[in-house]
């Protein structure tokens, strides 16, 4: 277990301090923390409590949403994600997860400004990417400063409309590419990279490149839920072949932590120590193997 870190994000239903504690108890070394338990905590308290366990911060979810075409959305999304970057530097992780963001389109889908589907650009998902690969080349001294990683994560293209407008790891590893590997990387995350027939090739790129800053897993599930965000799964409950990608991975001698990263709803209705458990064997079965 000593690479299994446990995403918040599986544990919804409990606060940092029992995700934390929880994580400590099970013999685990890294937790993966999101910015809203961190929030709930106190960012101090957040650091101590993991410190205290000693545990480690194997990346921060998230930073991003860079795709806002006007002036004060540019300006927002700069600040946010400069605190973001304080927040990773505090906790003492290098890996700032960056989801970058959909079409100013479909902002309100997920907390975003209101803009008419109607007025110029608000569907040009080129125009949106270059958008990011424009704030990224801002965030950059902020991130060194800090020494802090902007880890791009690119998403299943059925989420390019709302939340992500990067959807292959190749799209993220050419946006990287004109910066420091130190400082901007990449994350592959089964569930948004399992399917892309360029998979084996990007992820040896990415590892040729230095640029795998984190390897997430969980399962893709079929049918999927109402809401796609929660179609996430247990590995070995859904489609992905663990044994493939896990092994594209180790090949590039990636070495860091494996987060469990899953949102389903009727895994955060169960007891956390029943999903850690579920966690912990299914990672022992059918991803640590292959490391």
């Amino acid at each position: 277990m000593s690479r299994l870190s446990l995403n918040t994000a599986t544990t919804k239903n409990i606060t940092l301090a029992e995700a934390v504690s929880l994580s400590a108890e099970a013999g685990l070394q890294h937790i993966g923390v999101w910015r809203d338990r961190v929030a709930e905590a106190g960012l101090d308290k957040a650091a101590r409590l993991v410190s205290d366990a000693g545990l480690s911060v194997s990346s921060l979810c998230r930073g991003g949403f860079l795709t806002a075409a006007d002036d004060a959305g540019q300006a927002a999304a700069l600040a946010d994600n400069t605190q973001a970057i304080v927040e990773a530097a505090t906790l003492g992780t290098r890996e700032l997860i960056m989801v970058v963001g959909g079409l100013p389109a479909a902002g309100l889908l997920t907390g975003g400004p209101a803009v008419d589907p109607s007025a110029p650009g608000a569907k040009d998902v080129a125009a949106a990417r270059q958008r990011v690969a424009d704030r990224i080349s801002e965030l950059v001294p902020v991130a060194q400063e800090h020494d802090v990683r902007l880890v791009l994560e690119p998403l299943h293209p059925m989420y390019a409309a709302d939340r992500a407008v990067l959807s292959t790891l190749g799209q993220a590893l050419d946006l990287a590419a004109p910066f420091p590997s130190a400082t901007v990387g990449v994350v592959v995350d089964t569930f948004h990279v399992w399917w892309d027939p360029a998979l084996e090739s990007s992820i040896q790129r990415a590892g040729a490149e230095g640029r795998i800053a984190s390897y997430q897993v969980c399962d893709w599930n079929l049918p999927i839920a109402a809401d796609a965000l929660l179609s996430r799964g247990y590995m070995g409950d859904g489609y992905i072949d663990f044994e493939a990608v896990t092994r594209m991975v180790a090949a590039t001698g990636y070495a860091g932590p494996v987060e469990v990263e899953i949102f389903n709803q009727s895994i955060w209705d169960s007891a956390a120590s029943s999903v850690l458990a579920t966690v912990k064997s299914r990672y022992e079965t059918l991803v640590e193997p292959h490391l």
